[in-house]
């Protein structure tokens, strides 16, 4: 078992890598301090879980503490998998950096009244209550086993936090009444206008936005909207309850595919590698085809990229090895020509990053803009109606 000392060395190790990263808000302070008051093994389950390029292998305390400590705090940027269901990861600990950053989104106060939606392991939960003071935090977790487990070590940890089991897309707050800030810990493609009716008007929302991103909303005075940039990048579990996310798999890929030869083919001028490693290019197709699932790979010809929506079409970028590339395309829509017209878009625009992107929020409909709210907007789908 990891014995007082170690957890302790562990602490102190991500406190640096966090430092050295520059992943601690200089303008929330509170948030490095609750870090060290609530840490984060305080708050891990005794098995996690680990990919070891096939499967996810489970990681047992007891048997392997070096092993566990390690998965817990060994990188800033990595979610710690708390839970495995037929094979894919269904709940975790967030990675470290990007909770920090999220909490600083927040904008949280002390006596301000907070929803976190999402309890998980209950850690989240447990730091803004930190800030915010006994009984201001109450927790929605659809999953029973999640939610016992989560009121258990809040206790342990002498904090007052409601941890509630139900749908939090679903309806409004536990107990009524409007919150301060709401923190979603699960991936959302379109907020649920309940959200925006829980929080008060000038009351921030902080939610991972789909498969990449997250984004801080204000609610306006008049709490008919909701509007934010995105604080950053990061990938969360998707909510449970809501429509099936494709997967970002290879076989997802070969299964939209299967055994289809391309429609059409054609030669790309252009190199795609910039697909593989340039994050502000990635956010900026992923809101201009936001159902585009996007992946890469190397050969000994450069980066290759396979492209895919989920049902029928599917598109595949293949380098030649001279800073071109073939385009392959499937099914019933040309997703590889959606794609390189976002990408010349995004050229054209002056290759703005992910922070000049945000997204406004109303009962009727929600968009994606570039620039500022009155940018060009980019629809996305509004999420289905409680108990669709």
């Amino acid at each position: 078992m990891t014995s007082a000392d170690d957890l302790a060395g562990y602490r102190a190790a991500l406190d640096r890598a966090m430092a050295a990263e520059q992943a601690w808000p200089a303008g929330a302070p509170w948030v490095r301090e609750a870090f060290a008051a609530v840490p984060r093994d305080a708050f891990a389950p005794e098995r996690l879980w680990r990919w070891d390029g096939r499967a996810y292998l489970p990681v047992d305390r007891a048997v392997d503490p070096e092993g566990w400590a390690g998965e817990l705090f060994g990188v800033v940027h990595t979610a710690a998998v708390t839970q495995v269901r037929d094979g894919l990861p269904s709940s975790s600990l967030s990675a470290p950096a990007v909770v920090a950053d999220m909490l600083d989104g927040l904008r949280l106060e002390p006596g301000h009244r907070v929803w976190d939606v999402g309890t998980g392991q209950g850690w989240t939960a447990a730091l803004a209550a930190r800030r915010t003071g006994a009984g201001r935090v109450v927790s929605t977790e659809v999953d029973p086993g999640l939610a016992a487990a989560a009121r258990g070590r809040l206790a342990a940890a002498g904090l007052d936090v409601e941890v509630v089991t139900g749908n939090a897309s679903g309806g409004g707050v536990p107990g009524g009444g409007q919150v301060d800030r709401l923190h979603a810990t699960y991936a959302v493609e379109a907020v649920p206008w309940a959200w925006v009716e829980a929080v008060r008007p000038g009351g921030r929302i902080v939610y991972p936005w789909g498969r990449l991103g997250h984004v801080a909303l204000t609610v306006a005075d008049d709490g008919r909207s909701a509007t934010g940039w995105v604080q950053g990048l990061a990938q969360f579990m998707a909510d449970r309850c809501g429509p099936a996310q494709a997967s970002t798999g290879y076989a997802a890929y070969r299964a939209v595919r299967g055994d289809a030869e391309p429609d059409t083919e054609r030669l790309l001028t252009r190199d795609p590698a910039p697909l593989e490693g340039d994050w502000d290019l990635r956010f900026a197709l992923r809101v201009a085809v936001p159902d585009a699932v996007l992946l890469t790979g190397r050969d000994e010809d450069g980066v290759n990229a396979w492209v895919h929506d989920g049902d029928r079409s599917w598109a595949a970028l293949t380098a030649r090895g001279d800073g071109t590339a073939g385009l392959y395309q499937g099914g019933p829509r040309r997703i590889g020509d959606e794609l390189t017209r976002a990408w010349d878009e995004w050229e054209e625009l002056g290759r703005p990053d992910r922070y000049d992107y945000g997204i406004t929020v109303t009962p009727d409909a929600q968009w994606a803009w570039q620039g500022g709210p009155d940018g060009p907007p980019r629809p996305i789908a509004r999420p289905a109606p409680p108990g669709a």
